[in-house]
């Protein structure tokens, strides 16, 4: 096998062992999502308390959108490894749709994920429009 080829080939298998890392990472996160919902339901010392309640099933969205998160990026590594083997510009422009609905999805969780932080702390989740406003 030429070098080239042996490179390409490692390329390839790397790319697929990053996305079956991946599958573990979203199979992990799921399943625990799964056993921490059950624990919610079946033994929850918090159902009497709706704001405990809230928070505790807030914590296992976060927790799941953080792992999810995580997956996102193991794909968009697997997929840029596939394309940089021998790129055309089809492979090309479907990476570039690819990472850009990747980095939107991760973008708009890494936002819910940071609001979520800033309410546990009671700092405000969006600028008072009182701020805002200019003097007279």
């Amino acid at each position: 096998m030429m070098p080239l080829e042996a490179v390409k080939t490692f390329t390839i298998w790397l790319a697929t062992g990053t996305e079956g890392l991946a599958g573990l990472v979203i199979a992990v996160a799921v399943i625990e999502a799964a056993i921490r919902t059950a624990g919610l339901i079946f033994h929850s010392p918090a159902a009497n308390n709706p704001d405990a309640s809230h928070e505790a099933k807030e914590e296992i969205r976060l927790r799941l959108g953080r792992w999810l998160a995580l997956a996102l990026e193991f794909e968009l590594g697997a997929d840029i490894l596939r394309t940089a083997v021998a790129p055309t510009w089809s492979e090309i422009g479907q990476l570039a749709a690819i990472a850009t609905v990747r980095t939107a999805l991760n973008f708009f969780l890494q936002q819910e994920i940071d609001k979520a932080g800033a309410r546990r702390s009671g700092l405000p989740t969006t600028r008072d429009s009182s701020d805002t406003a200019l003097p007279s």
